[in-house]
């Protein structure tokens, strides 16, 4: 297995999921609320594989070559996102749902089919993760090597995201930085919509 492909893979595959998306806002707030966090960490990044592995057996091109597929994505995927964003401007707006870690935690069945509609109706995901690390690894002759890379890097991210938020808990026992972090989860969603339909 070559070393440099597998470096390259999780370098990509990390950067491109660091920035806080739909995604990574709900793991962070799944992890603050110490809610089936193993669950939707896993879910996330087995997702992240399975695009990951797609991406570099070819299935990019499909959507370089249906372009009404692209747009169908964006338009299903701004929809949820302005859903769920207004979900989290309520709760905000409402206060003192989760006034502690661990408190107002949603069933798993619940969760994970959130977490699994913001990761596969968000077009960023299929242009990100599939076109762009899918064009990459073919520069690699060890394509399995640099697809590796980029699922572990999803893995170490994800969980590291989902079990270290507890260590903000303190902070987010107070209403008030709920509040907050259900405003910020809001607006990303909102802005992220925007950019969808806005074709960033």
């Amino acid at each position: 297995m070559d070393p440099e492909a597998l470096l390259a893979g999780f370098g990509l595959g990390f950067s491109l999921i660091l920035a806080i998306g739909a995604q990574n806002a709900f793991v962070l707030r799944q992890g603050l609320a110490r809610s089936h966090v193993f669950a939707v960490c896993l879910t996330c990044a087995v997702s992240d594989a399975i695009l990951i592995a797609a991406g570099v057996a070819g299935f990019g091109a499909l959507t370089q070559a249906v372009p009404g597929l692209e747009w169908g994505m964006r338009l299903f995927g701004a929809a949820f996102l302005i859903w769920y964003g207004a979900r989290s401007l309520l709760a905000a707006w409402r206060g003192g749902e989760s006034l502690r870690a661990g408190a107002g935690a949603q069933s798993l069945s619940r969760a994970l089919a959130t977490c699994l509609a913001l990761t596969w109706l968000n077009p960023h995901v299929y242009l990100d993760t599939v076109v762009l690390l899918g064009a990459v690894s073919a520069q690699y002759a060890d394509r399995l090597a640099f697809a590796l890379g980029a699922m572990t890097a999803s893995f170490v991210f994800f969980f590291g995201l989902g079990y270290g938020a507890r260590l903000l808990a303190p902070v987010f026992a107070r209403p008030g930085a709920w509040r907050v972090l259900e405003t910020g989860v809001g607006l990303v969603m909102w802005a992220i919509a925007a950019s969808l339909l806005l074709g960033g």
